[in-house]
């Protein structure tokens, strides 16, 4: 085989681009779709969102015939761990997500998928040893001081900021860890699935509480309440999908999309305070970003450079 580029991978490149734009748009629109679930509150919408991913993924199965590499996956004891170690970091991200976006904090979600790339390189630093190039260490040095911006000019920590960007960089260490052991489908079955009891849990909580709201707020309401489950799974089988087709620079790009439609929808449609600090600490993250991105897209091209300089026969020989 030889990696001399096709029409063919071209196009698979190209399909896959628009796999993961559809994703990252899906998950930017998000916040509009809850909030139209109001009156339902966050830890309502999370239960129902659980338990309808569960159900769209186990009506999905036979129909991709995913039996067979499902009951692969839990005949391995550690990688049935890893898959309830994701599954409460993913809810962990979706109860910030949620809490965030029903309470006017859109602008604070979108600040945590912004700075995500860099606590996601920090975390590589941290838990797997790897060494950061100087311009990323720039990159997460001028995070750092954008987050110090503004806490000191806005008074307050960015705790859901930072909640969103470290419970779905841990989510992506964890399923990094467990690569292509577990395909897509059973890793978001069974991530699901350890989070049903939680989620029958959280709705028992809300019934005997605040009163749940299904069903209960017309005929509309129940409808969107009732496609939390596909809403959910869309965007992150597109993501799958296109993860599978096209570089990781691509994506890294692409992923850019949805915190600046949170921050649009944020600033312009739910009207929310941008007062000049956070404009500024905001501005610095986006310093950090294109450096992290300039990074990366010059590390990939000298990556492939490399490649091309290697001689095919020397290449035969070291595989």
């Amino acid at each position: 085989m030889t990696d001399r580029p096709t029409r063919a991978p071209r196009n698979t490149r190209l399909v896959g681009a628009g796999y993961a734009v559809g994703a990252y748009l899906l998950w930017g629109f998000l916040p509009l779709y809850f909030v139209l679930l109001e009156p339902t509150g966050p830890w309502e919408v999370v239960a129902w969102r659980i338990l309808l991913s569960l159900v769209f993924y186990l009506i999905l199965i036979p129909v991709v015939g995913g039996w067979p590499r499902l009951r692969t996956v839990l005949s391995n004891r550690r990688l049935v761990m890893w898959t309830a170690v994701a599954g409460l970091l993913i809810y962990l991200n979706w109860q910030v997500f949620l809490i965030a976006t029903l309470t006017g904090h859109v602008i604070e979600m979108s600040l945590g998928y912004f700075i995500n790339p860099i606590v996601t390189v920090l975390l590589g630093v941290v838990v797997l040893r790897e060494r950061l190039r100087p311009m990323q260490w720039t990159a997460v040095g001028l995070a750092v001081v954008a987050t110090l911006v503004i806490v000191v000019g806005y008074g307050a920590v960015p705790w859901l900021a930072l909640g969103v960007a470290f419970s779905f960089g841990l989510y992506g260490l964890v399923k990094r860890h467990i690569g292509p052991s577990v395909d897509v489908t059973s890793g978001l079955t069974l991530e699901s699935l350890w989070l049903a009891p939680l989620a029958i849990v959280q709705l028992v909580i809300v019934a005997m509480t605040t009163g749940l709201t299904m069903g209960t707020a017309g005929a509309g309401h129940g409808v969107l309440l009732a496609l939390a489950g596909v809403i959910t799974a869309a965007p992150l089988m597109l993501f799958a999908a296109g993860a599978r087709r096209v570089p990781l620079t691509v994506l890294g790009i692409a992923q850019f999309i949805t915190p600046i439609m949170q921050l649009v929808i944020g600033v312009w449609v739910l009207d929310e305070p941008m007062p000049p600090e956070r404009w500024i600490g905001f501005a610095i993250v986006w310093l950090a970003l294109g450096v992290f991105t300039l990074d990366s897209v010059v590390a990939a091209r000298r990556r492939r450079a490399e490649r091309r300089a290697v001689p095919p026969s020397r290449s035969a020989r070291q595989e």
